[in-house]
């Protein structure tokens, strides 16, 4: 019989998983990774826009796609084109942001997997005699090591020619040179932080989950079990 056991230190478990597999799952398709140099607005684009500002634009650069303002255009909010600089794989500016996307994406598969499994943790607590709870645990911490290993790699690849055309030509390996660090970066390093919180914690989930009192209310014949 399914027993639905529902407490706090499970529930808090499974909404940071799913909230760490979204935060990972955005940072690594946006394109704000890197924040290039300020480039001057064409003089076109001057005299298009209203009210003659002559603010400069910052495009952005990701680990295979890339912000960039449409020239020729009246300067709006909708002037800048966001997509892929790369059709495929091979394309990808630089062998250590290859790398990156690999490690990146197999962490990212790892958590989207757990984070699907932990919403049925509320009915189904342990699988071939193994606490569900310690096998989430121990595959986010495999995933947090895929995302380190893969943000230690990223800034390698500031020396190749791409972020050297965003980033100036001081830019080089673990060099930013003009550019600035996006917010996709940050979120990708927070998540790979709150991976790890979510791999101890998960032994929390499991002590919650098989605590006395829940098997006191099993005993007593009860199907859905919430405890604080």
């Amino acid at each position: 019989m399914c027993h639905v056991i529902v407490t706090c230190r499970s529930m808090l478990w499974t909404l940071l998983s799913i909230v760490v597999a979204f935060a990972e799952l955005i940072a690594f398709m946006s394109a704000d990774w890197l924040i290039g140099k300020a480039k001057p607005l064409s003089s076109e684009d001057m005299d298009n826009r209203t009210g003659g500002s002559q603010e400069p634009y910052h495009p952005t650069l990701g680990i295979y796609g890339r912000c960039t303002r449409i020239s020729h255009m009246q300067v709006s909010r909708r002037d800048t084109l966001c997509g892929p600089y790369a059709e495929n794989f091979s394309e990808i500016a630089s062998g250590f942001w290859q790398a990156t996307a690999i490690f990146l994406a197999v962490g990212i598969m790892i958590l989207c997997a757990v984070a699907f499994v932990s919403v049925f943790t509320m009915c189904v607590q342990s699988i071939m005699k193994k606490s569900i709870f310690n096998v989430c645990g121990l595959l986010q911490g495999i995933a947090g090591l895929f995302l380190i290993l893969g943000l230690i790699l990223y800034p390698a690849g500031w020396g190749c020619q791409k972020a050297i055309s965003y980033c100036g030509h001081y830019a080089s390996a673990y060099k930013l040179g003009d550019c600035s660090l996006g917010w996709a970066f940050y979120t990708a390093i927070g998540g790979t932080v709150l991976t790890f919180i979510c791999a101890v914690f998960s032994a929390q989930a499991e002590i919650a989950t098989s605590s006395d009192k829940v098997q006191e209310e099993i005993e007593e014949g009860k199907n859905l079990i919430c405890l604080l």
